[in-house]
C-alpha cells in the first residue's frame, strides 16, 4: 500500500502549499518540488528493481543488452522531461514547459533511431527477394 503513502505525501504537500502560497509564494513553489522529488526519490528503488528484472529476462532470452539498455534510456528520458515540465508549468512558465517536453521527444527520437534502424533491417531480410 505503499500508493497511499505516496498520496497522503502529495495532499499534506498540496494543503501546506495552499496555505503558504498567499504569504510565500516562492516558499510554497519550493514546497511543491522538494514534494515532487521526495515522491521521485521515493520511487527509485522500485525503478531499480523493475531493471534489474527486466535485465535478468533480457540475458535469458538472449537479447542484447544494449537495445534494452537504449529502451530503458528512453523510458528515463520520458519520465524525466515529463517531471522537470510539471514542475516548471507549476511555476507559471508554460512556454519552458513546452521546450522541455519538446528536448525530451527529440532525444527519444535520436535514441530510437538505432532500434527503428535494426527493426527495418529485420523486415528487409524477411521479405522474399
Amino acid at each position: 500500500m505503499e500508493i497511499i503513502q505516496v498520496v497522503g505525501l502529495g495532499l499534506i504537500a498540496t494543503v501546506l502549499i495552499l496555505v503558504v502560497k498567499e504569504q510565500k509564494p516562492l516558499f510554497a513553489f519550493l514546497l511543491a518540488v522538494a514534494t515532487s522529488v521526495l515522491i521521485f526519490l521515493f520511487l527509485i528503488g522500485k525503478i531499480g528493481n523493475v531493471i534489474s528484472m527486466l535485465e535478468d529476462l533480457a540475458e535469458n532470452s538472449g537479447v542484447q543488452i544494449i537495445y534494452l539498455k537504449t529502451v530503458l534510456k528512453i523510458i528515463g528520458i520520458a519520465y524525466i522531461a515529463e517531471m522537470g515540465a510539471q514542475i516548471v508549468r507549476d511555476a507559471g512558465q508554460e512556454s519552458i514547459a513546452s521546450k522541455i517536453e519538446l528536448a525530451g521527444k527529440v532525444l527519444i527520437l535520436v535514441l530510437a533511431v538505432p532500434i527503428i534502424g535494426i527493426i527495418i533491417e529485420t523486415v528487409l531480410k524477411l521479405l522474399p527477394a
